[in-house]
């Protein structure tokens, strides 16, 4: 599961509803099969035409002759807008997002209020990484309609991603309709209050979870209350975590969950032998963040003896570190000696 959530809505785009393979498909082939490019060359066909059928090749998937069309189409005054802002639409589909913002740029450079173009243009550069673009775009989109619940939840995305904390928290409050119905938009608030440190935290977190099974929350949910220092329900939500999870993402892996885990227990009874179980159990499945383990080393709340312990851990895992280093650049210098064919 990713740490953030797909954005909500139509992705910034207008679809149609007609379902391809029904009406609108068996119309659409029928309008080609009148105006096949010969055709409209023959009968002088208008740019609504032209159009029409770029749309009808849109609605099939069949991007390349929907291009052909949709560029003679824009010729014309009457249907430019349309035809370039579907081919940027053709754009996205394709993946080619560069072009695909650039051309809504230019939609918006003429018709800066076009809010179909604006969440296009807004959801395009999350595609391509220029999140402050994205944020810029749904400031303007919620200016024009700031009862947009999904584009609020996009925006608060994007202010999630730059670390603007506050901000998306004030923006998801700003709908609290959305929080009630929208299960991510409730998750993301709780993300945001955790960024900033916020015991409100708990409580959001909790709610989520009334309705909702999801690994990644409940362990950020056990975080949340080991940081407010509730270590008996944190080290029985870690538990709940590593049940929930049935195999390692790119995100949370069960070594990480064991380790959230023996912190809390030794943090919270230095006398559990269970703790050091769970860190040992964390380090030989491959848990390798030895800032981590040198921040808890660092705990007052640590006994002496765990920390004695915690240190010998970081102290052999630095060493094998060493070694796995020292084997590779041997292996490499070997490899550079081998004679050419």
């Amino acid at each position: 599961m990713s740490l953030y959530p797909k954005p909500k809505g139509r992705d910034g785009f207008s679809r149609l509803k007609k379902k391809r393979g029904g009406v609108f498909a068996a119309g659409a082939l029928f309008i080609m099969y009148l105006f096949s490019y010969n055709s409209c060359a023959s009968f002088g066909a208008s740019p609504e035409e032209y159009y029409s059928i770029g749309m009808a090749y849109f609605e099939l998937g069949k991007f390349e002759e929907a291009e052909r069309w949709l560029n003679r189409a824009k010729a014309a005054d009457k249907t430019k807008i349309a035809s370039e802002y579907n081919l940027g639409r053709i754009a996205f589909e394709t993946g080619r997002y560069g072009e695909a913002a650039a051309i809504f740029d230019r939609i918006l450079a003429r018709d800066p209020n076009n809010t179909m173009a604006l969440k296009a243009a807004a959801y395009t550069r999350i595609k391509t990484g220029e999140l402050e673009k994205a944020e810029q775009y749904y400031q303007r989109i919620l200016a024009l309609i700031p009862e947009s619940a999904d584009d609020g939840y996009n925006y608060a995305l994007v202010l999630f991603a730059i670390k603007k904390f506050e901000e998306t928290e004030n923006t998801l409050l700003k709908n609290p309709y959305a929080l009630e119905e929208n299960k991510d938009a409730l998750l993301l608030y709780a993300r945001a209050q955790k960024a900033q440190g916020k015991v409100e935290a708990v409580d959001t977190y909790a709610k989520f979870l009334l309705n909702n099974s999801d690994p990644k929350a409940r362990y950020e949910y056990a975080q949340t209350l080991e940081a407010a220092e509730l270590y008996a329900k944190a080290i029985e939500e870690y538990r709940a975590a590593l049940n929930e999870l049935s195999q390692d993402s790119a995100d949370l892996k069960r070594q990480d969950i064991r380790f959230g885990l023996a912190r809390a227990l030794l943090i919270a009874d230095g006398e559990n032998p269970e703790g050091l179980t769970e860190l040992e159990g964390a380090v030989s499945s491959d848990f390798t963040d030895i800032e981590a383990l040198e921040n808890l080393a660092a705990d007052e709340k640590l006994s002496p003896a765990n920390r004695e312990r915690i240190q010998d851990i970081i102290s052999k895992m630095k060493q094998d570190a060493a070694e796995d280093d020292e084997a590779l650049e041997t292996e490499a210098e070997a490899g550079s000696d081998e004679p050419k064919e």
